[in-house]
């Protein structure tokens, strides 16, 4: 039965997750945590993390962590694969399509309407995330604020946006950093 929850949780995911694995978060957030409770608020956001520094998309890695996590190694197959499996059909029947149909103007119109819908899904998975951090998914009270966690965003943010600091690097010295202020506490 759980093979089955996870097939469809994930194909789900799969297929109405455009956009990217950003767009997929607020999906992936909906089965996991909610539908599911498979895994905690706190657990999905550090599947998010994990996620995002594997190789690979973020919707695909968090199928394969989901899967092992809940049903082994055959639960993770079985996530993976139905998590992919829409893609592999929708994106073959689109290339064909694009294709043969490019230069109409409805097609382009068609794709420039989506693009407002992909913005709002990563500004919401975005959000959740960074409310998760700033207030431990606690009610929002300056008295539960993570101030390490809002002093790293900034630094973060300002190190990638104005610096250019490669990410990589931007991500290893938040970590130290939280793990000195950790130790220090």
């Amino acid at each position: 039965m759980i093979y089955l929850q996870l097939f469809w949780s994930f194909i789900q995911i799969g297929l109405f997750s455009i956009g990217g694995g950003y767009a997929a978060m607020p999906l992936i957030q909906a089965q996991v945590v909610q539908h599911h409770a498979w895994l905690t608020m706190s657990e999905f956001t550090d599947l998010i993390t994990i996620a995002e520094m594997t190789p690979g998309p973020i919707a695909v890695n968090s199928a394969t962590f989901v899967g092992i996590r809940i049903a082994g190694l055959p639960g993770a197959l079985i996530a993976t694969f139905s998590c992919i499996l829409p893609s592999l059909f929708i994106v073959s029947l689109l290339a064909f399509i694009y294709y043969r149909y490019k230069s109409l103007s409805l097609l382009q119109s068609i794709l420039a309407s989506l693009r407002p819908a992909v913005v709002a899904l990563i500004a919401s998975a975005s959000l959740s995330i960074l409310l998760q951090v700033v207030f431990g998914g606690q009610a929002m009270a300056l008295e539960v604020v993570n101030w390490v966690g809002v002093v790293l965003f900034v630094a973060a943010f300002f190190a990638l946006r104005k610096l250019k600091w490669n990410p990589i690097l931007v991500m290893v010295l938040c970590g130290v950093g939280n793990l000195l202020v950790g130790l220090v506490r």
